[in-house]
């Protein structure tokens, strides 16, 4: 076992004088063994030039031969150590004035008074060496068995002590030894924080780049789905839900994900490390405080993650009611003008902030009492492993070094799990929005091409046939369309007229199958629409919505919204049409103009009238 006590790190000492390894054979069995491990140098047996180089370094073999340690490996050193230890400790406590003069005292009670005058004079181990072979055991097993009962676990220290002594007979320089340790352990903690710090840095990096990574491809599967979504699924999802998913869901698990990997790869691994240290290198009585300090705060992070989770779930469907609001609001804007009802969107939009703040307000206080709680159990651990460890110092079973070396790796323990304890406040509300997201990436699309689609017939082509066609919409209890039967045939115009709410909308959007016919066949070019790919089926339509929409770019990517390849003698005639020349022709970058707001109405002329020629033409 490694010791490392004034930089002395077993207790087998590299050279020891040959006086007293013979005394130290006496209190042991092992003499071969340990002369094994040994060779003895003398004047005699060295070089000249060995000498002068030895005696240097071991004043002491001027007057007397030395056994030098072999070349050995850690586990014979510590095989070694496990011989010598004892022995070497009751030959220190013999040798020392203090101890040795009550063990003298103690071995002479019983001796004769004239016999008593004479081993006065004699020291303590040649008393021990005059005795007969039976008497010299008994006293030997006494002493062994007294100071076994005296230091406990300091037995380890006391030999390093007995080491250290001898070193400073021989006249080796022990500050040297303590020097170099010092200097060994610095650059190994030195290197040690370069090899940390750059993990870290390596594993801030790969986290994020994982995390953000994970981020792109949840955003791409959402938006692709949602793009398959028809307006049945719409209907299921606000727009407002599908915007906080794709954005504020997701970037709470990235930011989760990002925060795992780094505190996932380190705090493990300082608390196992921590908790076989304290198992191997320390005083295993007290590990029951580590395992309080666990279960402390594990109890803590249940009761706080029941509290806290239905109000994660409840946070998430407050931002989309308010991203809800704040759309309709910002997209009614002129309407709300209009009617002078701004106060009364003020308060709703002030109701659904309100609703979405005290619920922050609530969670951010259940995970901010955490903190503080687990700090307290971490002081508390502190306090407690100092009250018990004070007791078994004052019993002489624990020394204070290694109370305090116990109080370093329970810290390293509890800190690992504080950190984790802090990461997982995050969990809850990425589960939630994982859950979120999930539920859009599992809904299928209630429209789907079949597996084996139809082709357009050529002599049908610009055919719009309805054949008794039934419709209704998903969250509707009647039909709005019956029995609808009429045949649009190509280069002809026909006009559907009706009051508002009968159906005329409906009809046009059931050819580009925005919805599915309840009931009855739509035909295109005479082919079912069900039959033929959705993109194929609306490649041949030019469609016009009520509502002209702009995206933001340029007026000419505006224009060529509907087909890109168009030429831009094609896109000029458009914007003659709809009599945007003008004003285009007044802009500095005209069709390259980036699009505002006051664009809006002239571009959506321009826009409009494209694809109404596009629908002509089809």
């Amino acid at each position: 076992m490694v010791y490392k006590h004034g930089g002395i790190e077993y207790v087998a000492p590299n050279v020891i004088r040959k006086s007293t390894m013979d005394n130290l054979l006496m209190f042991t069995e092992n003499d071969d063994q340990i002369l094994n491990y040994y060779t003895i140098i003398s004047k005699e047996t060295l070089s000249e030039n060995e000498y002068d180089k030895l005696k240097k370094e071991y004043p002491a073999l001027e007057n007397e031969e030395l056994y030098k340690l072999n070349n050995l490996n850690s586990d014979e050193k510590e095989k070694l150590d496990s011989y010598i230890t004892d022995p070497f400790v009751m030959l220190y406590f013999i040798n020392s004035d203090e101890t040795g003069s009550i063990i003298k005292e103690q071995l002479l009670s019983n001796v004769p008074e004239n016999q008593k005058v004479i081993l006065n004079e004699m020291n303590l181990i040649d008393i021990i060496k005059s005795l007969p072979e039976d008497q010299k055991n008994m006293i030997v097993q006494e002493i062994e068995k007294n100071l076994n009962e005296t230091l406990g676990s300091m037995a380890s220290q006391a030999a390093i002590q007995a080491t250290k002594s001898e070193y400073t007979a021989i006249g080796v320089n022990t500050d040297s030894i303590q020097n170099k340790y010092i200097l060994k352990t610095g650059f190994q903690m030195i290197g040690i924080a370069i090899i940390s710090m750059g993990a870290a840095v390596v594993i801030m990096l790969l986290s994020s780049k994982v995390a953000a990574q994970l981020g792109k491809q949840l955003r791409e599967q959402v938006f692709e789905r949602v793009l398959k979504f028809t307006r049945k699924e719409f209907t299921e999802f606000s727009t407002a839900s599908l915007i906080t998913r794709s954005t504020n869901d997701i970037q709470q698990i990235q930011m989760l994900l990002a925060m795992l990997f780094r505190t996932v790869v380190y705090a493990p691994i300082m608390g196992v490390g921590g908790l076989i240290r304290v198992l191997n290198n320390s005083d295993a009585s007290m590990a029951w405080v580590i395992g309080f300090a666990i279960l402390c705060i594990i109890s803590i992070m249940l009761v706080l993650f029941i509290i806290a989770m239905p109000k994660f779930k409840k946070l998430q469907s407050l931002v989309d009611k308010l991203n809800l609001v704040a759309r309709e609001i910002l997209t009614g804007l002129p309407v709300i003008r209009a009617f002078n009802t701004e106060k009364r969107e003020e308060k709703r939009f002030d109701e659904a902030n309100t609703d979405l703040t005290k619920t922050n307000i609530f969670v951010n206080r259940a995970m901010s009492i955490m903190a503080p709680m687990l700090m307290f159990v971490m002081n508390g651990v502190m306090l407690l492993i100092i009250w018990v460890g004070g007791h078994k110092v004052d019993e002489g079973i624990i020394q204070v070094g290694d109370m305090m070396a116990f109080i370093q790796y329970t810290m390293q323990i509890v800190i690992s799990f504080l950190v984790i304890s802090i990461t997982s406040i995050m969990i809850p509300r990425a589960v939630v929005s994982a859950k979120r997201i999930n539920e859009v990436l599992e809904t299928e699309p209630s429209i789907k091409d079949i597996e084996n689609p139809k082709e357009f017939l050529e002599d049908k082509k610009g055919y719009v046939e309805f054949k008794d066609v039934s419709f209704r919409y998903p969250d509707a209890d009647t039909e709005i369309l019956e029995d609808i039967t009429f045949t649009a045939m190509p280069g002809k115009t026909t006009a559907i007229i009706g009051s508002t709410g009968s159906g005329k909308s409906t009809v046009v959007n059931l050819i580009p199958r925005f919805y599915d016919v309840t009931n009855g066949e739509l035909l295109i070019d005479g082919v079912n629409i069900k039959e033929v790919p959705q993109k194929e089926l609306r490649k041949r339509i030019g469609f016009v919505p009520q509502k002209g929409i702009l995206f933001s770019g340029t007026i000419e990517s505006n224009i060529k919204y509907g087909d890109v390849s168009i030429s831009d003698e094609q896109m000029e005639k458009a914007a003659k049409i709809a009599q945007a020349m003008e004003f285009i022709e007044n802009k500095d970058k005209k069709f390259q103009s980036e699009i505002a707001q006051r664009w809006k109405q002239c571009i959506r002329r321009t826009k409009t009238t494209f694809v109404n020629s596009k629908s002509l033409s089809n």
